[in-house]
């Protein structure tokens, strides 16, 4: 019988260890998947992988395709003699969070350098490759490429303020910043080349030693980014390229002023006439980095929050139709499979449940909103589906320590009573109703294995600074924890030993005589 039953950890690439400040995609990656390894694990799921812009969020990249260069392992340019350990001598980064402006300053210092002698004798083999990379990511490259050029020459500042010509993409502007701006726009499609290829690598290696990689796509993109600058036509903009709506999400019982999220919103009618191509390329593109994708506000696919851009608050908004089933029909025949993940937590209407059924995709669900109503809460484990994945929390929890830290007396009084703790292992606890639960999935963020409170959050939704650094130390993952994980894994059907299967649960198939017919007197 098929192990149908699985489970994984939440951990993003830059919360590895390592000596450059920021986790990266060389020999902690690979360390990180043999720990899942041992732990019965069978998934590794991380955040976008895009490059990071402003509050360092993986949630508002400067492009929906290209990937996060400071995650580039500097220890594999050195193998590989584009780099020399005097290149990268610096002061000690701290080893449990990420300060993004020294690691920022400090990388690009050395992968310029890295490209230099790339440039200057690079294996030939190498440059190869580099031109095989760029026939995969020609939709995309230049225009990303150039976009971090000119963002670089423009101090920095948003696309809307620069010169108007090149903002605007007037067909010289193009050519002559192209022209100009030429070493600069190579160094970027080099930077994209070598997190390609390392990328690649451990992807490679996790599947080896079988773990499957969940990504991440969210479903806006911000209005700084590569792809708004260079497909304007595709979302609600003035001719001067500022938005006229944005996305958001209504008032509600925790926030009475909604919150506005700033992004543009697409034209899907348009997008609906051109067979919804950039999406299709942008989830082709997603897929050819991960085995699965959490679509990140799966709401809003079916309906979405219009907001007025001169809105302070997002109070004025209204509901708009979204693109529903005919844009998952098209992307299921374009790209054949629908393996996503539907992130369905929020304000779920009739309408958008039936549309995640309709075409297959699980859910969401999370144990630390179990506990703050009745027992009818559709994520207490009794009330749990198949079609699920199941998370104790996720990037946007606390920790489940921190949590229950932090929530009423009455609320921790359920927990135990449900989870039959006294409190003291209560995220073991949350660990253990996670991997019994019937879901098809269990996702666990890595900082409840590791049993850390809320100084390990990652981010805290609203909070201007300080999110996204969160670093685990290489002797936090301890032997004893895979043991831990393994065990839990195996009584829970979601790992079996190699060369075994789990037995076949069905009801025995018998087959009956007739009863001889009674005789009567």
């Amino acid at each position: 019988m098929p192990l149908l039953r699985k489970c994984g950890i939440l951990c993003h690439p830059t919360s590895l260890p390592g000596r450059f400040g920021i986790g990266e995609l060389g020999e902690h990656a690979r360390r990180f998947l043999d720990f899942l390894a041992a732990a019965g694990q069978s998934i590794w799921q991380v955040l976008p992988l895009g490059p990071t812009g402003y509050g360092d969020s993986p949630y508002q990249p400067f492009s929906a395709f290209a990937g996060n260069h400071l995650l580039i392992s500097l220890d594999q340019l050195i193998e590989e003699g584009l780099l020399s350990q005097e290149d990268v001598a610096w002061a000690a980064f701290p080893q449990n969070k990420v300060l993004y402006g020294p690691v920022i300053e400090f990388k690009d210092r050395v992968l310029r350098r890295s490209y230099q002698n790339y440039v200057r004798g690079g294996p030939q083999a190498l440059q190869e490759e580099m031109g095989e990379f760029r026939e995969r990511a020609k939709k995309w490259l230049d225009d990303y490429a150039l976009f971090m050029a000119l963002k670089g020459y423009f101090g920095g500042v948003a696309w809307i303020n620069w010169e108007p010509d090149i903002a605007l993409r007037q067909t010289s502007a193009l050519e002559g910043w192209r022209d100009r701006l030429h070493e600069e726009v190579e160094y970027h499609c080099y930077l994209q080349f070598q997190f390609d290829r390392q990328w690649r690598k451990v992807r490679r290696y996790a599947h080896e030693v079988g773990i499957s990689v969940m990504g991440d796509v969210p479903i806006f993109v911000g209005h700084d980014s590569a792809d708004v600058w260079s497909h304007r036509e595709l979302f609600w903009l003035d001719e001067k390229g500022n938005p006229t709506v944005v996305a958001g999400v209504p008032p509600d019982y925790f926030s009475p002023t909604g919150q506005l999220w700033g992004n543009p919103l697409y034209r899907w009618g348009l997008l609906e006439r051109n067979n919804y191509a950039w999406w299709v390329d942008r989830l082709r593109a997603a897929l050819a980095q991960v085995d699965v994708v959490r679509l990140d506000h799966f709401r809003g696919f079916g309906g979405y929050w219009e907001v007025p851009a001169d809105e302070e608050t997002a109070v004025n908004g209204r509901w708009v139709r979204g693109p529903g089933e005919c844009f998952f029909q098209v992307v299921r025949s374009e790209l054949g499979t629908l393996p996503f993940v539907a992130e369905d937590l929020g304000i779920i209407s009739v309408d958008v449940a039936a549309l995640r059924e309709k075409f297959g995709l699980p859910g969401m669900g999370v144990l630390q909103f179990a506990f703050d109503s009745d027992a009818a809460s559709p994520y207490l484990p009794h009330n749990h589906t198949e079609d699920s994945v199941i998370y104790t929390g996720t990037h946007d929890n606390d920790t489940t320590l921190g949590w229950y830290a932090s929530v009423e007396e009455s609320v921790r009084h359920r927990v135990r009573v449900y989870a039959g703790s006294d409190g003291s292992d209560i995220n073991w606890a949350f660990i253990r109703m996670a991997m019994n639960s019937v879901a098809r999935m269990a996702i666990i963020p890595l900082q409840d294995v590791l049993g850390l409170g809320s100084e390990a959050r990652l981010n805290q939704p609203g909070r201007e600074h300080g999110n996204w650094t969160w670093r685990y130390r290489l002797e936090m993952l301890r032997p004893e924890l895979a043991g831990i994980l393994l065990d839990m894994a195996s009584v829970s059907g979601r790992w079996v030993a190699p060369g075994t299967e789990l037995g076949d649960p069905s009801p025995t198939v018998l087959e009956y005589e007739e009863p001889e017919m009674d005789s009567a007197n």
